[in-house]
């Protein structure tokens, strides 16, 4: 897991961002978070590198670094934090991602298909033009995001958490979405179709159905509930 160091800085209540030694290696004790990090442009260089030549990372923080046109095909993430970061333009491929931290990152034209992510966090985070297809993506945290022309299509979201997310213009077609909590959310344009909405909970009387569901996506046999 990353380390829980606080920051230096008089008064910064965040945790300290990675370091890489002469040697390339996670330096146990980091000082400061990225803000405060004298210079930034030479520790996120030494990130990049660092991510760029290990295939199987563990427990590297880098909250509030930028993370753009880059590739991230194959690799491997073990508590890690990349909260409050920006990813832009990433196309890339069968990550797997294990317990890391995404709260309150921006995620901007990206392509992350045929993840595989469990025990993860992206609450808080805003996703626009990005497509998670085909992917495993178990018992997450996705609770307040916000969702622009983005796709889940095709993949398995068992027992993960949507509460209070925005959902503009977002697919869910063909996804396992059994278990899945989408208490309370915000909805325009959001397909579910082919997806087993009977075994999902969208509010808290255990409805499989909720206001706003099109017609069409409702699964063959089922019967739409009532407006609230």
């Amino acid at each position: 897991m990353y380390s829980f160091s606080r920051c230096r800085e008089p008064g910064c209540a965040h945790f300290a961002v990675s370091d890489i030694d002469n040697n390339g290696n996670l330096i146990e004790s980091a000082d400061f978070c990225y803000a405060h990090t004298a210079d930034k442009d030479a520790l996120q260089k030494k990130i990049y590198s660092y991510i760029e030549s290990h295939d199987k990372i563990v427990g590297l923080n880098a909250s509030g670094l930028t993370f753009a046109n880059i590739d991230l095909t194959n690799k491997r993430f073990y508590g890690c934090d990349f909260s409050n970061c920006l990813f832009s333009g990433i196309k890339t491929s069968g990550m797997r991602i294990r317990l890391t931290n995404f709260s309150y990152s921006v995620f901007a034209d990206c392509n992350f298909l045929k993840s595989n992510v469990l025990f993860s966090s992206y609450a808080g985070a805003k996703f626009s033009h990005v497509i998670f297809t085909g992917s495993d993506m178990v018992q997450n945290n996705f609770c307040g995001i916000s969702s622009f022309q983005s796709s889940f299509d095709d993949s398995d979201l068992y027992s993960s958490y949507f509460i209070n997310a925005k959902l503009i213009d977002t697919s869910f077609r063909n996804c396992n979405i059994k278990e899945t909590v989408f208490y309370e959310i915000t909805q325009q344009n959001v397909s579910f179709r082919q997806s087993n909405t009977n075994a999902a909970i969208f509010d808290k009387r255990g409805s499989a159905l909720f206001t706003g569901l099109r017609e069409l996506d409702v699964p063959q046999g089922v019967q739409k509930g009532p407006s609230l």
